[in-house]
């Protein structure tokens, strides 16, 4: 494992895993790829411990293998300014068994949405598709029982299963903004129609909606945590870039691009206009012998 705050981190919104997920990828770097799956977050995957970790390749192509699964979006290399206040700079390395764009990495990286080391990704909550829920179900929900209560504080408000399930969400922001069960009761029941409600549900709703206590403000002294400074780095060489000059991850050096060839003189009208005759003028004199 690496040092706390740094090694290998997971990216989200991964597929699951298949014996096909790398099978894009060569030999080599598949193998590795696995190698770095299988591995959990916050461990060390420098070229030195992926070349100990197996004993097909040594660290010169756990390098080559790194580069090639940052070109094939698979990884990206992070520098984050982290602690409180911010004063300790760790190197991450994000890894996706799902390749992702370079688009996708920049968005992700800098956006901040990079997870805490060693937290592992909220599970996805599956959408109920019941159109209401049962009082069963509800048992824990404090504002289904405060709804489920009005009924017996008074026999003019006493709500169906269907109708504490669909009034539950306005019930839950009363108690969250700070209500008390007593005072939900007693502000819900208080000055009821001597001559009976003729429709409780509805009449909830509307007093509900109409008696919503304000919302609680947030403590003054609750301190706001600042973003976390993030540099995307080179994969090869380490160097922090911009994500524009980043391409795979790599910068222009590593990935060997070329420099544009200098411009070639340009001549003037003239100029061509002499050349021109000087060669005509060559072409037409007699070959010396």
């Amino acid at each position: 494992m690496a040092a706390p705050g740094y090694g290998k981190q997971s990216a989200p919104e991964q597929l699951p895993r298949s014996a096909s997920d790398f099978a894009h990828l060569p030999a080599r770097e598949a193998y590795i790829a696995s190698l770095i799956d299988h591995l959990p977050d916050g461990a060390a995957m420098d070229v030195k411990t992926l070349a100990a970790l197996q004993p097909h390749y040594g660290q010169m192509a756990c390098r080559t293998v790194l580069n090639n699964l940052s070109t094939a979006g698979h990884l990206r290399r992070v520098r984050e300014r982290v602690g409180s206040p911010q004063c300790r700079w760790v190197f991450r390395t994000y890894f996706s068994r799902t390749p992702r764009s370079d688009a996708w990495w920049t968005r992700f990286i800098m956006s901040g949405e990079a997870s805490t080391p060693g937290a592992p990704d909220p599970p996805k909550e599956r959408t109920p598709t019941r159109a209401s829920v049962t009082p069963a179900d509800s048992a824990a929900s404090p504002a289904y029982a405060a709804l489920a209560g009005l009924g017996l504080a008074d026999a003019r408000l006493a709500l169906s299963a269907a109708d504490c399930a669909a009034l539950e969400p306005l019930a839950a922001e009363w108690l969250a903004r700070g209500a008390t069960p007593a005072l939900f009761t007693a502000a819900l029941t208080a000055g009821l129609p001597p001559d009976g409600v003729h429709s409780p549900g509805a009449f909830t709703r509307r007093r509900l909606l109409d008696k919503m206590p304000p919302e609680r403000p947030a403590p003054a002294s609750a301190p706001v945590p600042a973003p976390a400074a993030r540099v995307l780095e080179c994969t090869d060489c380490r160097t922090p870039c911009r994500p524009q000059a980043l391409l795979g991850g790599l910068c222009r050096s590593c990935r060997g691009t070329p420099k544009a060839p200098p411009p070639r003189p340009s001549l003037s009208p003239a100029a061509v206009r002499a050349y021109a005759a000087r060669a005509r003028a060559a072409m037409a004199a007699p070959p010396q012998s």
